[in-house]
C-alpha cells in the first residue's frame, strides 16, 4: 500500500545519503542511475524494446540478436551509463577550472 512504500522509498533514501557519505570520505564518486529501461536496452546496439526480455532471466535483442542472462546485459548498461555521467562530470569540472584560471 503507500504508506508501505513510503516507507520503503525513504529506506532506499537513507541507504543513499549513508553510500554516499562513505564514498566521499574514501573519495569514491556517487552517481545514481534511473532504472528505467536498463534491462530492456541491448548492451550491444542499444535498441530498446519490452521485447528483449524474453523472460526473467533471458535477454535477447530482437534488433542485433544479441543474447546474454538479462541481469548481466542491465548491469552493463547501468555501469556504461554511470561512466558517461562520470566523464561529464569530470568534463565539466575541468572546463569551470580552466575558466576560473585564465579570468
Amino acid at each position: 500500500s503507500g504508506l508501505n512504500r513510503e516507507i520503503l522509498k525513504e529506506s532506499w533514501s537513507m541507504f543513499f545519503k549513508q553510500l554516499e557519505y562513505k564514498l566521499k570520505l574514501k573519495g569514491g564518486i556517487f552517481v545514481q542511475i534511473p532504472a528505467k529501461n536498463t534491462s530492456r536496452a541491448c548492451h550491444v546496439c542499444g535498441y530498446v524494446d519490452k521485447e528483449n526480455r524474453k523472460t526473467q532471466a533471458e535477454f535477447k535483442c530482437i534488433h542485433c540478436g544479441h543474447t546474454e542472462n538479462a541481469d548481466v546485459n542491465a548491469a552493463k548498461n547501468i555501469k556504461r551509463a554511470g561512466l558517461a555521467q562520470i566523464a561529464r562530470q569530470v568534463n565539466c569540472n575541468s572546463s569551470q577550472q580552466r575558466e576560473a584560471i585564465e579570468a
